[in-house]
C-alpha cells in the first residue's frame, strides 16, 4: 500500500529539491487500495422546502431533552422531526418579518448557516432551559457590527448569531418573543460567511466546557483570503469561536468568553480571545468524539485539497500558508515539494485532490460525524465526513487516524435495490439526471446517522 508519509520522506531526502507546483498532490484515485464499505439507509423523513422548492438542509441534531431532531432550511425555516420519521413540523421560521431579521439567501452560500440547542434547552429551571441559537446571515448592515474585516474589506451583509427562548421547550412550535442579538460580523463578500454552531456533547454540567457554544467563522470570501485574515489574531475571520452565550464579558456585553480560552490575557491586546483555533478556511462542520473528545473539522479547500483535521485547543490549521498538507501558492495550486514543513501548524489526519477522477472538478469537504455505535459494523469506529458536490461520502479509523494524505481514505456507498451507490445516485431515484447532492451529515440519538441535501428534500437514515 502506498503510504502519504514514505511520500513525505522521499521528498524531504531529495537535495537540493526545486519547488513543485500543481494542482493534483494525490495522481492515485481515492480508495484505490481499499474496497469500499457498503451500508444499508432508508428514507426516514421529507421536509418540505420554501415556495416549491427543496429544502436547503445544512444542519441536523438531536434535542434529547424533548426527544425530537431538528433540521434548517437555510432559507429560514427550522423543522422538528419524530424520533421515527413520522412526524415532521415547522417549529420557526427565523426570515418571518415578526423578528426583525431578513434573512439574506443570494447566492448558493448564505443564508440560515447552522443553530444549536442548548444543553439544558429541556431543562426546566435551568439557565439554559429553552434556548436555542442560530448562525444567520441577514440583509440589514446597519446596527454596527463587533467584527470588522478591515479597511479594505466590503460590506456585502451581516452573519448574525441570535439567542431565542422558548416559554415552553416542549411545544410543538416556538412560542417566545424575537431573538436577543449576541453577535455580529460584516462580511466582505457574499462568500465563506460563516460554519457551523455546536455544543459539546461529550461533556457533563460541571465540566469546564459545558454550554459553551463553538462557532465556525469563515474567512470572509473572494479566494486565497485576500486580506489575509486567517492567519491574523486580532481578526474575527477564518477562526473556530468558543463562547460561553450566557456570559456578559465580551466587549459588547451579550456573552461571555471563557477564560480558559488559548488567548485570553495576551500581551497583544488586540488578540481576538473568542477564538479557539485559527487558520480555517471555510469550517462547514465539525464533530467530537464520544470515546475520547476529539474535535474534527472537515475544512473546504481553495482550488486543490480537501481536509479532516482533528484540532486541538490554540491550534494553527495553516490556512493561508497552507492548504491541507502543502504550501498554497496561489489559485493555480501547491507547492508540494515540502509536505507538513511546519512543526507549529496542525496539519490534516487525511486529504484528498480535487481532481481525483470520482469527484467533479470542484470539491467541498464537508461531515463531520465519529461513528463509535455497533449498529452498523462497516462504519464502526470510523471518523465519516465527505464531499458536497459529489455526494461521496469518506471514512477513516477513528483509533488508527492516518498522517495526512488520502490513502487510508475509505469510501462509503449505500444499497439501494441491490446496486451500491453515493449520494447523488440515491437522489437521482427521485430527480433524474440530478449532478450533485450538496451533502451534508447529521447526528441523531444513540449515534444514528442521517444524510442531507439541497436537491430532493430528502432525509436519509443509515442502516434500516
Amino acid at each position: 500500500m502506498r503510504t502519504y508519509l514514505a511520500l513525505a520522506v522521499v521528498l524531504a531526502s531529495a537535495a537540493p529539491v526545486a519547488a513543485q507546483v500543481s494542482n493534483d498532490p494525490f495522481p492515485d484515485p481515492i480508495g484505490d487500495d481499499w474496497a469500499p464499505l457498503v451500508v444499508d439507509y432508508t428514507d426516514f423523513a421529507r421536509i418540505p422546502g420554501v415556495g416549491g422548492d427543496p429544502a436547503l438542509m445544512t444542519h441536523l441534531l438531536d434535542e434529547p431533552g424533548t426527544r425530537r431532531l431538528f433540521v434548517n432550511d437555510m432559507n429560514g425555516p427550522i423543522h422538528s422531526i419524530s424520533y421515527d420519521g413520522r412526524t415532521v413540523r415547522q417549529y420557526v421560521d427565523t426570515n418571518d418579518p415578526r423578528w426583525g431579521y431578513r434573512v439574506q439567501t443570494q447566492g448558493s452560500e448564505r443564508g440560515l448557516q447552522s443553530f444549536a440547542f442548548h444543553p439544558q434547552f429541556g431543562q426546566q429551571g435551568a439557565p439554559g432551559y429553552g434556548k436555542f441559537y442560530t448562525w444567520v446571515d441577514i440583509v440589514d448592515t446597519a446596527p454596527t457590527p463587533d467584527f470588522r474585516p478591515g479597511p479594505d474589506g466590503g460590506d456585502s451583509h451581516d452573519t448574525v448569531l441570535l439567542e431565542w427562548t422558548a416559554q415552553d421547550a416542549s411545544a410543538v412550535a416556538y412560542d417566545g418573543g424575537p431573538p436577543r442579538e449576541v453577535m455580529r460580523l460584516e462580511q466582505p463578500y457574499g462568500n465563506h460567511n460563516a460554519g457551523q454552531l455546536a455544543f459539546n456533547p461529550t461533556v457533563a454540567p460541571g465540566d469546564s466546557d459545558f454550554g459553551l457554544l463553538y462557532m465556525g467563522v469563515a474567512d470572509g470570501g473572494s479566494g486565497g483570503d485576500p486580506m489575509n485574515m486567517a492567519q491574523n489574531l486580532s481578526s474575527a475571520f477564518g477562526k473556530i469561536f468558543r463562547i460561553d452565550p450566557l456570559g456578559s464579558n465580551s466587549a459588547n456585553g451579550e456573552y461571555g468568553i471563557p477564560s480558559d480560552n488559548p488567548f485570553v490575557s495576551q500581551i497583544n491586546s488586540d488578540v481576538v480571545e473568542e477564538i479557539y483555533a485559527y487558520g480555517a478556511r471555510n469550517p462547514q462542520k465539525f464533530a467530537w468524539d464520544s470515546s475520547n473528545g476529539n474535535l474534527f473539522m472537515a475544512d473546504i479547500g481553495q482550488n486543490t485539497v480537501e481536509e479532516l483535521t482533528l484540532v486541538p485547543r490554540g491550534a494553527n490549521l495553516g490556512w493561508n500558508v497552507w492548504e491541507g498538507s502543502f504550501r498554497y501558492v496561489g489559485r493555480n495550486g501547491i507547492e508540494t515539494s515540502n509536505p507538513r514543513g511546519d512543526r507549529s501548524v496542525t496539519f490534516p489526519v487525511a486529504e484528498y485532490g480535487q481532481p481525483d477522477p470520482l469527484l467533479q472538478g470542484q470539491s467541498a469537504a464537508v461531515g463531520v460525524h465519529v461513528y463509535r455505535a455497533n449498529v452498523i459494523r462497516p462504519i464502526a469506529n470510523m471518523v465519516l465526513w465527505g464531499d458536497n458536490p459529489s455526494g461521496e461520502v469518506w471514512a477513516v479509523p477513528a483509533d488508527d487516524l492516518p498522517n495526512g494524505g488520502q490513502d487510508g481514505i475509505r469510501r462509503v456507498l449505500f444499497i439501494d435495490d441491490g446496486e451500491a451507490k453515493n449520494l447523488v445516485g440515491l437522489i437521482r431515484e427521485n430527480v433524474p439526471g440530478a449532478s450533485q447532492a450538496d451533502l451534508r451529515l447529521g447526528s441523531g440519538p444513540d449515534g444514528t446517522v442521517f444524510l442531507l441535501n439541497k436537491i430532493d428534500g430528502i432525509v436519509r437514515r443509515l442502516g434500516r
